[in-house]
């Protein structure tokens, strides 16, 4: 019921303003191809970002053998 109050993490945060700025880069390319790949880039930064804690915290927990 209350779910807008629950905080959302960083990295749930980095995925929705990545998918964001995807979705106005696509509708900025009908438009601006210039702006639509400066939106293009700052996506790609945060998606490494998104990869690099993915990964931390794959890494960072208990390996099954």
């Amino acid at each position: 019921m209350f779910a807008w109050l629950r905080n959302k993490t960083k990295l749930q945060r980095l995925q929705s303003s990545y998918c964001k700025l995807m979705k106005n880069a696509y509708n900025m390319a009908l438009k601006d191809k210039g702006k639509s790949d400066l939106l293009h880039k700052e996506a790609c930064d945060i998606l490494t970002e998104i990869k690099k804690m993915e990964s931390n915290t794959s890494s960072s927990g208990t390996s099954h053998l």
